[in-house]
């Protein structure tokens, strides 16, 4: 038996080492990434390795200037142990550097709180020694300026800025910063160490973190959440549209749907339920913890070195109206934008884009546009910015043409060069394209970097050479997957260059688009804060399913909630041929947006659907047409105060708690209240806020509160504000075509002292008010209020 021994201890060594490389290889697996993974900086702060310095006392502050320092506290965290539960905690550590005189223990750091308007307060903290660069940021649309309606007083411990719309209160020891409306009600404040005490659960206090890997710095800026408070925002979100409880990672990324929590287009802005809201000013990716990891507090785990915050003040459309003043708001596009843009993936020649347009005016269906998505090229999706020859004869007499029958061009191309395409050699050798650390591409395909003037100049010519030959607009596709580890011409890399990408393509694109053919458009998908500013833009590839169209419009209510005016989707869904039953009831819902496009997989035409279909396709898009003098004045209205077109209930009904519950369905523009149907079915339950409502297509009157409603001939809910007087117009085939010198006016059940309507005509530069004159039974239009 002895002999045995060095046998089984062999034996079982080896059972130990396959378990523990196979333990070894699913802990690997478990962290392998993909290209353009989200970045989810909240690791960092749960990272043994790294260094984490709480937020503790003001250590210096001027009230005149409101600059002082903050003494940040070093901890680092630790397993903690209780009976046969671990949990991760942070406890007291002490300097690790050598020779420590050089380094601080407690860093002593720039903090400061300025106010740039009367609702609005920037709240600044650096890590290091280093503040921000000094460059214009791409993101604001100016430098922002002191607001002199703030009072400054001195308070025990502390100090206290007031105005007419809340307070910001700063204290010392430990330090705080406390913000409250102007009832004196407290909206939010900081989270420190000792605001943790009351829970079991370890907590993360405002801090930064240092991290071990190599020193870089990220901050997180940890505020309470009260109960009951509901947040918004954060760009188009796909997930639940209050974000209490989620955790959302702002991170530009290819979701390839929108059933999924990553984004096509993150904002780092959000509003809360308790009267404020806020932006991170930066292009770091960030983590946003809404109260998923502890409910009482809201941890922006901001990837930047230094802290640069906004917060605003006041009621939904107020913060709005503040964050876009801030970040830019939407020009309108042109008119013949509002009309129908037909399209599929993909028109492949010159002769499919001349039938569809035909077959269009042949079956009276009203339409402004044709879109050539990926196959105008010589070989599909191999983007070189020339039309096929061998499919496309004549492509400017094409557009020529198309024009002349009412219809602009739309065309597609992306920012990504693979192997064989011909411009290939062109970019590399020209250094056009993102590096990574040696010099070379990090990606088979060649991404051009927008951050270098060359790349802008070259593409520019690119796209340059399109639009004179009259194409309408760029479809400015992708642009989600700039390199997180490549170098970048502005010396930054893609931690910092990644989410700003889509705003440097977005801008190129419209101001280009602009300078050629007056138009402020492009199409869209991909964002940052200050997108806004150029629209138009699309919900991505979604599902053809039902609950593909609920999200799509939940992502579009939430990107409305992020300062975009305009916004569309692809209607019917992207991925598959659409069935009857879904293309009927998501019809409705594209038409009641802004912008409205048939995209996605064959057969998107009508005609392909049969005579029944075709008819009732006819009908919905005469529908639009008839109420472009609304859709166009109420775009108009919404674009000069950052509003959306496409927008959730809480936005004009703040002060109804039900609103704020309701995210399947909104409203379009101040009076149309519309509720799709997700399921093939015949009616839904609406909730209507307080008053009384009527419904567009049967005229039946309803109350505020809950009801059963049945859809009308067109498949959706749709009601108007009893005491609306909406503008129509005849149905014309194009926007071009439309008589705006005979509007009509359609009374619903409107008091007899309603005397004016809003409303803003092509080739006007603002919305007037006029009069409304009653001519026996009808209302007509008469003078200008002066």
């Amino acid at each position: 038996m002895m002999n045995t021994f060095p046998f089984l201890r062999k034996t079982i060594a080896l059972v130990l080492l396959l378990n523990l490389s196979v333990s070894g290889f699913r802990a690997v697996a478990q962290q392998s990434k993909l290209v353009n993974d989200p970045v989810d900086i909240s690791g960092d702060f749960r990272d043994f390795s790294n260094t984490i310095f709480f937020a503790d006392s003001l250590a210096a502050f001027d009230p005149a200037t409101s600059q002082g320092k903050i003494k940040w506290k070093r901890h680092e965290p630790f397993s903690a142990h209780n009976f046969d539960n671990s949990m991760l905690s942070y406890k007291r550590s002490y300097s690790n550097e050598f020779p420590s005189i050089e380094y601080a223990q407690d860093p002593v750091l720039p903090f400061s709180i300025e106010f740039t308007s009367p609702r609005t307060v920037r709240i600044r903290a650096n890590t290091g020694a280093q503040g921000a660069p000094g460059e214009p940021s791409l993101m604001l649309v100016k430098e922002p300026v002191k607001d002199a309606s703030w009072k400054y007083k001195k308070i025990s411990g502390g100090h206290e800025y007031t105005n007419v719309h809340g307070s910001v209160t700063v204290y010392e020891n430990p330090w705080k910063v406390l913000i409250r409306d102007a009832a004196g009600k407290i909206l939010t404040q900081t989270r420190g160490q000792a605001d943790g005490r009351s829970s079991y659960t370890p907590t993360l206090p405002f801090s930064f973190v240092r991290r071990a890997s190599d020193y870089s710095r990220s901050v997180a800026a940890v505020f309470s959440i009260s109960p009951d408070e509901k947040i918004f925002g954060c760009g188009e979100s796909f997930t639940r549209l209050d974000k209490n409880g989620q955790k959302v990672v702002l991170w530009t990324h290819d979701p390839n749907g929108v059933e999924t929590q990553t984004m096509y287009k993150p904002i780092p802005f959000y509003m809360s339920s308790r009267g404020y809201g806020m932006f991170m000013h930066t292009t770091s990716p960030i983590t946003c913890d809404f109260g998923a990891t502890y409910g009482e507090s809201n941890a922006m785990q901001i990837g930047d070195e230094n802290l640069d915050l906004f917060v605003f003040l006041g009621k939904p459309k107020d913060i709005l109206d503040e964050y876009t003043n801030l970040t830019g708001k939407a020009s309108m596009p042109p008119l013949w934008s509002f009309g129908l843009w037909m399209s599929r993936i993909t028109y492949f020649s010159e002769q499919d884009g001349r039938n569809v347009a035909a077959k269009l005016r042949e079956n009276r269906i009203p339409s402004d546009v044709i879109h050539f998505d990926t196959g105008w090229f010589e070989t599909d999706w191999r983007c070189d910015y020339r039309f096929a020859p061998s499919r496309f004869k004549d492509p400017e007499g094409m557009i020529a043409d198309l024009k002349k029958q009412g219809f602009r061009t739309s065309l597609w191309q992306l920012p990504y060069f693979v192997p064989k395409n011909s411009l290939y050699p062109e970019i590399v050798e020209k250094g056009l394209a993102v590096k990574n650390a040696n010099g070379t591409i990090p990606y088979e395909d060649a991404v051009l970097d927008f951050s270098n003037p060359n790349t802008i100049k070259w593409y520019e010519d690119k796209i340059s050479g399109l639009l004179k030959m009259g194409v309408g607009a760029i479809k400015v596709d992708f642009g989600e997957a700039a390199p997180l580890s490549g170098v970048y011409a502005s010396g930054r890399t893609g931690f910092y260059e990644h989410n700003l990408y889509p705003l440097r393509y977005n801008k190129i694109v419209s101001e280009l688009t602009k300078k050629l053919t007056g138009d402020n458009i492009i199409w869209a998908r991909s964002t940052w804060a200050g997108s806004q500013r150029y629209p138009i833009h699309w919900g991505g590839d979604a599902e053809t399913t039902n609950k593909g169209m609920e999200a799509q419009l939940r992502g579009g209510l939430s990107l409305g909630m992020s300062g975009f005016t305009f916004w569309s989707h692809d209607i019917g869904g992207f991925t598959m041929k659409t069935p009857e039953d879904l293309y009927r009831r998501w019809l409705p819902m594209g038409l009641l947006s802004s912008h409205t496009r048939t995209h996605g997989q064959a057969p998107k035409e009508p005609w392909e659907y049969g005579e029944d279909f075709q008819n009732y396709f006819r009908k919905a898009v005469e529908m639009k047409y008839k109420l472009m003098p609304y859709i166009y004045t109420e775009s108009k209205l919404a674009s000069e105060k950052g509003l959306p077109m496409v927008r959730a209930l809480l936005l004009d009904f703040p002060e109804d708690p039900g609103a704020w519950l309701v995210d399947n369905q909104y409203m379009f523009g101040s009076e149309i209240l519309v509720a799709p149907l997700f399921e093939n079915v015949k009616s839904r339950q609406v909730y209507l806020p307080k008053g009384k409502w009527v419904d567009y297509q049967t005229r039946k009157v309803y109350e505020g509160g809950w009801h059963e409603i049945a859809a009308g001939a067109l498949e959706v809910v749709m009601l108007v504000r009893e005491g609306a007087v909406l503008p129509h117009v005849k149905v014309a085939q194009s926007t071009d075509q439309i008589d705006w010198k005979n509007i009509e006016l359609v009374d619903f059940n409107s008091d007899k002292n309603k005397t004016s309507i809003k409303l803003f005509l092509p080739g006007e530069n603002e919305v007037k008010d006029v009069r409304i004159v009653k001519k026996g039974s009808k209302l007509v239009l008469g003078n200008e209020v002066k």
